[in-house]
C-alpha cells in the first residue's frame, strides 16, 4: 500500500519535467535568425512585441476596430518552425518597410495594410523565393515598384493600392508566371502599360484606376482571358476600349470610367454573360444601346452614364430581373420610357436625356426623371417641373442651403435644410424655396445594406460657423444643385467644404483622399478638386467662390462629379465622391423693387430719370469719356466668356478702395493688388491703367483667352469688372509670388527650392504649355513664356499666367504672321528674327526657362568671364566642355539629381534649338521629363558643330541694338528688352509685377 504513493509521486514529477522541457523547448522552436530578425523588424515597422514569450504565438484580437488584425504565423515541422505570415492590419503602425524581412526565407505573406507607414519598397525582397502575397494598401508609400520584385516566382498577389507610388510600371513584372492579382489603384503612377504585362496569362484581377497613365488601353489585355475583374476608372489612359475585350469570357466585374480620346462605338460585350457589375462611364460611347445587354440575365449593377447613348431603351432590358441599379444618366436617349421602369422598385436614374415623358413627375417610385425630357423645358432648360405645369409666382434672387443639415441662420441668411435621405436615383426639391437637387450612383464594395448619403462630423472641427459644416451631402457619382425661379442677373456662388470622413491624426485614417469635379452652369471651374489640400487640412473649412450668370431662363446648375480619381478605401472601402457642406447662392446688384408707391408716381419716376439718364449720357459723350467704354464693349462682343464678372463695389471692398499697402506690384498693364472677398477667399486683382490703349487690346485678349482655359497648371481666373472707366481681372492669389522672385529676386524673396520641387515645377510648367498646345478646345501659343509669367500657389505648384499676348494657333496654318511681342531673350529666333510664329516659340521660351530652373540664375542677366551673352550660351558651352553639373545652382550644394539635372538639362537645350523643327512637341517633353522617354542627345545643339548659333547671336546683339535705338527715338516698342527684374514690360501683363519690397 504504501507503493503506490511513491509511484505516483515519481510519476507526478515526471509529467512536470516533461511539460517544462516541451514549453522551453516551444520557445526555441524558432530558430535564433529569425528571432533577431523578428526584432529588427519590429523596430522599422514600429511595432512592440514581447519577446518573452514564443513569437509563433504573436496574435490578438480587437474586435471595436474594423479591418484590425496582429497575427504572426508559422509552420512547424515537430522540431523546428518558421515564420511563413505577418499581417499587422489597421494598426497605424508609423515606420518603414522593414528591408529585414527578406532574413525570414519561409516568409510567404506579407499584410502590412492599413497603416502609417513611409518611405520606399525595399528591393531586399526580390529575394524572397517562397512569397506568395504582398498587401500593402492604404500606406504613405512612395518612389517607383523595385524591378527586383518579379524575382519572386511564387508571388499570385501584389496589392499596393492607396499610396504615393510614381514612375513607370516595371516591364519586368511581365514574368510573375504565377500573379493573379494586380492592384495598383490610386497612386501617381506615370507612362504606357507596358506590352510585358501581356505575359501574365494567369491574371485574374486588375485595377489600375486613379493613376496618371498614358496611351490607350491596351489589346494585350484580351490575352488575360482568366480575368475576373478589370477596373480602369479615372487612369489617365484613352480609349477605345480594345474589342478584344469580348475574349475575356469569365469577366465578372468590369469598371472602366472617365477615358480620354474621341467618339467610339459601343464596345462589344456579348461574350460576357458572365457580368454582375458594369460600368462604362463617360467613356465617350457613341451609338444606340446594344440589345445583347438585355441578355445579361447575371448584370446586378449597369453604369452608362455619361456618354452620348442615343436612341430608345431596348425592350428586353425588362428581363434583367437581378439588376439592382442602372445609371443612364446623362445621355441622348429618347423614345418613350418603358413603363416598367416606372413601375419597379430597382432604383434607375434616367436624368438628362431626350425622352418623351408626357406628364410624370420628377421622381417616379425609385426612378430619377429629373431633366430627362426634351419636350416642354422648363424656361429652355432641362428639368420635369414645367411638365407639371409648373410657374414662377416669386422671383428670387438667391438661395442657401446647409447641405445635409438643419436649419441654420448666418449672417442674416437662412441656409435650408437639407435632410433627405436620398438614394443611388434620387430628386428631391425644396418644400419652401427655390432649389432642387439629383443625385446618382451607389457606393460600391461598402458591404453595407443601405448606402449613407448624409455624412457627419465625429471628430474635432476647426472652423468658424461649424454648424454649417457637422454635416454634409455626400454623392458616390454626381450630384447637382439646381436653382430656379432666379432673377436674371450676376450671380455670386460660394460652396462650401470641409472633410469630415478622415481623421486628422496621424493615422490611415488621415490618409484618404477625396477628388471631384466642379462645374457651374455646364461648364467645368474645378478639376480634380481635393477639399483637404484646399482647406489646408482635415475638419478645416474652405469656401470656394464662383462667378456665373443667370439669363432670362432663371435657373442656375452646380454640380460635382467623381471621376475616378483619389482612394475609395480609407479609412474603410466606400468613402470617395463628391461631398459638400453648405451652397450660398447671392446676386450682389440685385435691388428688390420698393413698395406703396402710385403707378403715376412710378411713371414720373421713370421719365424723369429717363431724362437724367440721356442728359448725362449725352454729356459724357460729348466729353469723350463713352468712347473707351463703347470700343470696349466693341471688343467684348461675341466673345463666348466662361468667367464670372465681379462690381466695382465688390472689388474695392476687398481691395480697402486699392489701398497701397495691398499693392503687390506695378506693371506696363497697370497695378495689382491683393484682395479678400467678404466669404475669405483671398484673391489678386489686376486693375488696367486708363493711359493704357495696348492694355486695352491685352484686356480684352486674356479675358477671351484664359475663360476658356482651365487647367492645374494655368493660373484660374475667377472673373473681371469692366464698370466705369476700371477695366479689372479677378484672379485666384498665389501665395508665393512669381518663379522669378522665387529664384533669382533680392536676396530677402528668394525660396529656398530644394531639386524635387525645381523638377517638379519645371514638369508643371510643360503640362501646362502641352495642355495649350494641344489639349485645350482653343489651341494657344501663349507668346511670352518666362520665369516672370509662372506663378507658384502655397503648395508651390507653378501655375502659367498673362494671357495678353497669347495669339490663337489656327490647326490649319502652318505659322501665324504677327506683330512681334514677348520679352528679349525668351524669345525664338525665327519669330524675333521674322515674325514666325509656331507654338515652337512656346518650346524655345520653355527651353530657355527649364535653364534658369537648373541653374537659379535669370537668362538675360547672366554674364561669364567668357562674354557668353545669355544662359543658355554658357550652358552650350558646358555642353561642349562635358561639363553640365557646373550649371547647377551652387545653392543646392551636392543635394540634387544626378540624372534628373541631367535630363533636364538636355531636354532644355533640345528645346532651345535653333531650328524650329528639331524643337519637341511640348508633350514630347513631359514624357522626356517625366522618364518614359529619352531625348536624343544627338539633337542637341553643338556650339562648335554649326555656326549658326553664333551667327544669331550676332543677329540678336544687332536686334538689341536697334531696339535701344527706336526706344530712344521715343518709338512703341512691341518687346521687352529688360531682364526679369524690370518692372515695365510692354508686355507688360504680369499677374504679380516684381515689386520687391512688397510683404504681401
Amino acid at each position: 500500500m504504501r507503493i503506490f504513493p511513491r509511484n505516483f509521486a515519481s510519476l507526478a514529477i515526471g509529467i512536470l519535467f516533461i511539460s517544462f522541457t516541451t514549453l522551453a523547448s516551444a520557445a526555441t522552436l524558432l530558430p535564433p535568425d529569425e528571432v533577431e530578425a523578428l526584432k529588427e523588424i519590429g523596430k522599422t515597422l514600429g511595432k512592440t512585441w514581447d519577446f518573452d514569450v514564443d513569437p509563433c504565438t504573436f496574435s490578438t484580437e480587437n474586435h471595436h476596430l474594423e479591418n484590425f488584425e496582429n497575427t504572426v504565423n508559422c509552420t512547424c515541422n515537430g522540431t523546428v518552425c518558421h515564420i511563413t505570415r505577418i499581417a499587422l492590419k489597421a494598426q497605424d503602425l508609423a515606420g518603414t518597410l522593414p528591408p529585414e524581412l527578406a532574413r525570414l526565407t519561409h516568409l510567404e505573406d506579407i499584410d502590412l495594410t492599413r497603416n502609417y507607414l513611409n518611405g520606399t519598397i525595399p528591393r531586399e525582397w526580390g529575394s524572397m523565393m517562397k512569397l506568395v502575397a504582398i498587401n500593402l494598401l492604404g500606406n504613405r508609400l512612395t518612389g517607383p515598384i523595385p524591378k527586383d520584385l518579379a524575382n519572386i516566382s511564387t508571388l499570385v498577389t501584389l496589392s499596393l493600392e492607396f499610396n504615393h507610388l510614381s514612375e513607370l510600371i516595371p516591364p519586368e513584372l511581365g514574368s510573375l508566371p504565377l500573379l493573379e492579382k494586380l492592384h495598383l489603384t490610386s497612386n501617381n503612377f506615370t507612362g504606357e502599360l507596358p506590352d510585358t504585362l501581356a505575359n501574365l496569362a494567369n491574371l485574374q484581377d486588375f485595377r489600375i484606376g486613379s493613376n496618371y497613365f498614358t496611351g490607350k488601353i491596351p489589346d494585350f489585355i484580351q490575352n488575360w482571358i482568366n480575368l475576373t475583374r478589370l477596373d480602369i476608372q479615372g487612369s489617365g489612359l484613352d480609349g477605345p476600349i480594345p474589342p478584344g475585350i469580348h475574349l475575356l469570357t469569365k469577366l465578372s466585374d468590369l469598371r472602366i470610367s472617365d477615358l480620354n480620346g474621341s467618339q467610339t462605338p459601343f464596345p462589344p460585350l456579348n461574350n460576357l454573360t458572365s457580368l454582375k457589375n458594369l460600368f462604362l462611364r463617360s467613356c465617350n460611347i457613341n451609338g444606340t444601346l446594344p440589345e445583347y445587354l438585355g441578355t445579361m440575365t447575371n448584370l446586378e449593377i449597369l453604369d452608362l452614364s455619361f456618354n452620348n447613348l442615343s436612341g430608345e431603351i431596348p425592350s428586353n432590358f425588362s428581363s434583367l430581373s437581378k439588376i439592382e441599379m442602372m445609371y443612364l444618366t446623362g445621355n441622348l436617349l429618347s423614345g418613350p420610357v418603358p413603363p416598367w421602369m416606372l413601375d419597379t422598385s430597382k432604383n434607375i436614374d434616367l436624368s438628362y436625356n431626350n425622352f418623351d415623358l408626357g406628364s410624370p413627375n420628377c421622381q417616379r417610385g425609385r426612378t430619377n426623371l429629373f431633366g430627362s425630357s426634351s419636350k416642354g423645358n422648363f424656361s429652355g432648360k432641362v428639368t420635369c417641373l414645367s411638365l407639371r405645369g409648373f410657374r414662377c409666382n416669386q422671383k428670387w434672387s438667391s438661395f442657401h442651403i446647409n447641405c445635409g443639415g438643419k436649419d441654420v441662420s448666418l449672417d442674416g441668411n437662412k441656409y435650408e435644410r437639407d435632410e433627405d435621405e436620398s438614394g443611388p436615383s434620387n430628386f428631391y426639391r425644396s418644400t419652401t424655396t427655390n432649389w432642387e437637387f439629383s443625385s446618382t450612383g451607389n457606393f460600391m464594395d461598402d458591404d453595407r445594406s443601405l448606402d449613407p448619403f448624409i455624412s457627419t462630423n465625429s471628430s474635432r472641427l476647426s472652423v468658424n460657423n461649424s454648424e454649417l459644416y457637422n454635416d454634409a451631402r455626400i454623392s458616390p457619382i454626381s450630384l447637382t444643385y439646381y436653382g430656379f425661379c432666379l432673377v436674371k442677373g450676376n450671380y455670386s456662388i460660394t460652396l462650401h467644404f470641409a472633410e469630415i470622413m478622415f481623421n486628422d491624426s496621424k493615422s490611415y485614417s488621415s490618409l484618404g483622399r477625396r477628388i471631384f469635379d466642379i462645374y457651374i452652369q455646364g461648364k467645368l471651374v474645378d478639376k480634380d478638386f481635393n477639399i483637404v489640400d484646399a482647406a489646408g487640412g482635415i475638419g478645416k473649412g474652405i469656401k470656394k467662390p464662383y462667378a456665373a450668370n443667370v439669363t432670362d431662363d432663371g435657373t442656375l446648375e452646380i454640380r460635382l462629379y467623381w471621376a475616378g480619381k483619389g482612394t475609395t478605401g480609407l479609412p474603410v472601402r466606400g468613402v470617395y465622391g463628391p461631398l459638400i457642406s453648405a451652397i450660398s447662392v447671392d446676386n450682389p446688384d440685385y435691388e428688390p423693387p420698393s413698395k406703396g408707391i402710385s403707378a403715376g408716381a412710378v411713371v414720373g419716376i421713370v421719365a424723369a430719370a429717363a431724362f437724367i439718364i440721356i442728359l448725362l449720357l449725352g454729356i459724357l459723350w460729348w466729353r469723350g469719356f463713352l468712347i473707351r467704354k463703347d470700343t470696349m464693349d466693341q471688343d467684348l462682343k461675341g466673345l463666348d466668356l466662361q468667367t464670372g464678372s465681379f462690381t466695382l463695389r465688390q472689388i474695392k471692398a476687398a481691395t480697402d478702395n486699392f489701398d497701397e499697402a495691398n499693392k503687390i506690384g506695378e506693371g506696363g498693364f497697370g497695378s495689382v493688388y491683393k484682395g479678400l472677398l467678404l466669404d475669405g477667399t483671398v484673391i489678386a486683382v489686376k486693375q488696367l491703367s486708363s493711359k493704357s490703349k495696348q492694355g486695352n487690346r491685352e484686356f480684352v485678349n486674356e479675358i477671351g483667352m484664359i475663360s476658356a482655359l482651365q487647367h492645374p497648371h494655368l493660373v484660374k481666373l475667377y472673373g473681371c469688372c469692366i464698370e466705369g472707366n476700371q477695366l479689372l481681372l479677378v484672379y485666384e492669389y498665389m501665395e508665393n509670388n512669381s518663379l522669378a522672385r522665387a529664384l533669382f529676386g533680392p536676396e530677402e524673396c528668394q525660396l529656398q527650392l530644394d531639386w524635387p520641387t525645381r523638377y517638379k515645377i519645371c514638369i508643371g510648367i510643360a503640362r501646362g504649355l502641352a495642355y495649350l498646345h494641344e489639349e485645350s478646345r482653343l489651341k494657344i501659343v501663349h507668346r511670352d513664356i518666362k520665369a516672370t509669367n509662372v506663378l507658384l500657389d502655397k503648395n508651390l505648384n507653378p501655375k502659367i499666367s498673362d494671357f495678353g499676348l497669347a495669339k490663337l494657333d489656327e490647326e490649319d496654318d502652318t505659322h501665324i504672321s504677327t506683330r512681334i511681342a514677348g520679352t528679349y531673350g525668351y524669345m525664338a529666333p525665327e519669330y524675333a528674327m521674322r515674325g514666325y510664329l509656331t507654338d515652337k516659340a512656346d518650346v524655345y521660351s520653355f527651353g530657355i526657362v527649364a535653364l534658369e530652373i537648373v541653374s537659379g540664375r535669370s537668362n538675360t542677366s547672366y554674364r561669364t568671364k567668357e562674354y557668353c551673352l545669355y544662359l543658355l550660351d554658357w550652358a552650350l558651352l558646358l555642353k561642349q566642355k562635358g561639363d553640365l553639373m557646373e550649371l547647377v545652382d551652387p545653392k543646392l550644394g551636392s543635394d540634387f539629381n544626378k540624372i534628373e539635372v541631367t535630363v533636364m538639362i538636355n531636354v532644355a537645350l533640345l528645346c532651345a534649338n535653333v531650328s524650329p523643327a528639331v524643337r519637341p512637341a511640348m508633350s514630347s517633353v513631359v514624357s522626356m521629363l517625366e522618364g518614359r522617354t529619352i531625348p536624343e542627345s544627338s539633337l542637341v545643339p553643338d556650339p562648335d558643330a554649326s555656326n549658326e548659333q553664333m551667327n544669331l547671336k550676332g543677329m540678336m546683339i544687332d536686334l538689341q541694338r536697334r531696339l535701344k535705338t527706336d526706344a530712344s527715338e521715343g518709338q512703341i516698342q512691341s518687346m521687352s528688352t529688360d531682364g526679369p527684374s524690370t518692372a515695365a514690360s510692354t508686355s507688360g501683363d504680369y499677374l504679380y509685377p516684381f515689386n520687391w519690397d512688397s510683404d504681401i
